[in-house]
């Protein structure tokens, strides 16, 4: 390399370092591509808060849900690579890879990995109205109904969904998914009975349990969660070998400097491995997950290969 080369690397290097020393110079807006009140909006603003406190700039959240996070996630996608627009995203985005071939964005083409946030289990919830008192129970209950039950989900390809499908090929029932636009429709839907069933986060779902305002069949990790100890794991209850769950995390638009991601990605997992938010979560049933950018680049792109085989398996559509 000569002097020219090795002057102008110096210059991009010392560049990247003045503009990541000077980041954030204004409010930092993250794309929530999900409705209100679930997961990916809550675990947004919790994150933002601490950023803020942290970076001395305000992280706005911007809640863009529709087409499965297609709407939120495109917006995202067109922002400029500068920073200062961010996308919370999850396991709906490497799903829909394999089930949206085409939407108008390629993940791992347009998006530069930041880091994962958290991890957490789901539960299997039906309507009073449905005569089961378990999980055994239902899936009899649902084979003598074939196509007559339905369940709610917040949107194609998301975990919610994806969760359901899973559960349809391993139990061997026909339940009809129905597509909600948000998290909140899809809630509205199965405790008015208007839905039978639907999985959901732990956290959302547990009061609804606990006031016997919906039944719990079986929640969706390899443990018990500490939400809902009593509630038995779907894989013990009837389903063996059934897993699943939701993450989150965070992304910037292609072509975002790196000494920007690495300034969000170090900041973002001080947040999450602090005793506080460990101790928080963990009542919450999330688990952190704060990963390198070359940590969460491959487990993203695992994710992708792990939702493709599981669509080929199931053979989930978009409805």
């Amino acid at each position: 390399m000569n002097r020219l080369a090795v002057a102008l690397l110096s210059l991009v290097l010392f560049q990247g370092e003045v503009q990541a020393q000077a980041y954030p110079a204004r409010p930092v807006k993250i794309i929530v591509p999900f409705g209100t009140g679930g997961p990916a909006d809550l675990y947004a603003r919790f994150i933002g808060a601490k950023l803020s406190e942290s970076m001395g700039q305000p992280f706005i959240i911007e809640d863009r849900p529709g087409a499965g996070s297609i709407v939120g996630t495109e917006a995202a996608q067109k922002s400029p690579a500068d920073g200062y627009t961010l996308l919370m995203m999850s396991n709906t985005h490497t799903v829909n890879e394999t089930l949206i071939p085409q939407k108008p964005f390629v993940l791992m083409r347009d998006f530069a990995p930041i880091t994962g946030v958290n991890y957490s289990d789901l539960i299997m919830v039906i309507h009073p109205s449905v005569p089961a008192g378990n999980l055994r129970e239902f899936i009899a209950y649902a084979k003598s109904k074939p196509k007559e039950l339905n369940y709610a989900s917040s949107g194609a390809g998301t975990p919610y969904h994806m969760a359901g499908e899973l559960f349809k090929a391993m139990a061997g029932v026909d339940i009809v998914h129905v597509p909600y636009k948000g998290s909140d429709g899809a809630r509205t839907g199965i405790l008015g009975g208007q839905v039978q069933m639907m999985i959901d986060a732990i956290t959302t779902m547990a009061p609804n349990v606990r006031s016997g305002k919906l039944k719990a069949m079986g929640t969706t990790g390899k443990t018990r969660s500490t939400v809902l100890p009593e509630v038995p794991t779907i894989s013990e209850a009837g389903v063996p070998g059934y897993e699943t769950g939701i993450w989150l995390g965070l992304m910037a638009p292609a072509g975002t400097p790196r000494p920007v991601l690495e300034h969000l990605n170090a900041e973002v997992r001080k947040v999450l491995n602090s005793p506080e938010v460990r101790d928080l979560w963990a009542k919450q049933g999330a688990e952190p997950m704060g990963m390198s950018i070359e940590q969460f680049d491959k487990f993203l792109r695992d994710d992708i290969a792990k939702w493709a085989n599981v669509v080929k398996m199931t053979g989930a559509k978009v409805d």
